[in-house]
């Protein structure tokens, strides 16, 4: 079995948890990375690497195709918010040379990257979220009730986001933020979930991650928490999504009256989410099996809680003339 990695970058660990995965479900698994640079780690953690355009290359899909047929690529991962559009746009190309690229539907890829259609459809969904608005309305606004929560309409990775204390500071700031909008502040503790959504988009095991310690917008320290009524709210969004694939990662904040807030969802596998994975819910090994039509149990209170993460930075070596890969 060959699986393509795209946009892989840092994502060693998770590489490094599907080949352990096949193992366990004894498949001859062979792992494809693909980035825009050999500076991305897990290109010389993959057993073949490949060179792509940039994603704003209009070539980028092609270059994917390409590297799917010529290696008999039959599952395609996307890593990062970014190309999560083009692939679900383009996964009818990839299907008919025989490739499965696990994302999420255009309408959910579209709904989650745009914070302000997010919002909307928490809302109709029932679903508490904090209240979101374009940020030109609230600049017209004569009264305010600080502190606000300045982001980017479609950001990334907590770029471009600012606790708002003031007036004077929202006009300031508004103007290092491309598209941008204000939310409601919420405070309180913040959790992420792996929701397992696997091919069908039914999802069978929800693992919140409570945060500790975030850096650069990923988290570096959190610990499993097996909250069932955070777990529930995670099934809530997956299902009123209705057409999610693999894991997708929902944030939300529990407040000190007992509110459970979303806040963001993210269809992608998470960057903690090694966390999960070693926490035993095992959604490399289900996903390879579900791919392969084996038949799987999933236990969605399995994995363990009280786990925790704690992250450093470990370097990886390569020299140019014993690159893998073309």
């Amino acid at each position: 079995m060959d699986v393509l990695f795209t946009c892989a970058g840092k994502r060693v660990e998770l590489l490094k948890a599907f080949r352990s995965a096949a193992k366990r479900l004894n498949v001859d698994l062979k792992i494809h990375a693909a980035d825009m640079s050999w500076f991305a780690p897990a290109m010389h953690i993959a057993d073949q690497a490949h060179i792509v355009p940039t994603l704003d290359d209009s070539n980028y899909i092609d270059a994917l195709l390409e590297i799917v047929k010529k290696n008999g690529i039959s599952m395609v991962i996307p890593l990062i918010d970014t190309e999560l559009g083009q692939m679900s746009k383009a996964w009818s190309r990839f299907d008919q040379i025989g490739a499965r690229v696990v994302v999420s539907s255009e309408n959910v890829i579209e709904t989650c990257t745009d914070k302000l259609l997010t919002f909307e459809k928490l809302k109709v969904s029932g679903i508490d979220t904090p209240e979101t608005w374009p940020c030109a309305d609230v600049l017209r606004r004569k009264h305010h009730r600080f502190p606000y929560f300045l982001k980017p309409r479609a950001g990334s990775a907590g770029q471009g986001n600012y606790k708002i204390e003031s007036i004077e500071e929202l006009r300031v700031l508004r103007r290092h933020v491309t598209k941008p909008i204000v939310q409601e502040f919420v405070d309180g503790t913040e959790y992420t979930l792996d929701v397992y959504t696997g091919l069908d988009g039914i999802p069978q095991c929800i693992v919140p991650r409570k945060r500790i310690e975030v850096r650069a917008g990923e988290v570096t320290k959190s610990v499993t928490v097996k909250n069932r009524r955070v777990m529930a709210v995670g099934r809530k969004v997956a299902l009123a999504l209705a057409d999610c694939r693999g894991v997708i990662t929902v944030q939300c904040i529990s407040t000190r009256d007992g509110r459970i807030r979303v806040i963001e969802i993210n269809p992608r596998f998470g960057g903690g989410v090694p966390l999960a994975i070693h926490a035993r819910a095992d959604f490399p090994r289900w996903l390879m099996a579900e791919h392969l039509g084996r038949r799987i149990t999933i236990d969605p209170t399995g994995f363990r809680n009280n786990v925790y993460m704690l992250r450093y930075d470990e370097s990886v070596f390569y020299s140019p003339d014993r690159r893998r890969g073309n």
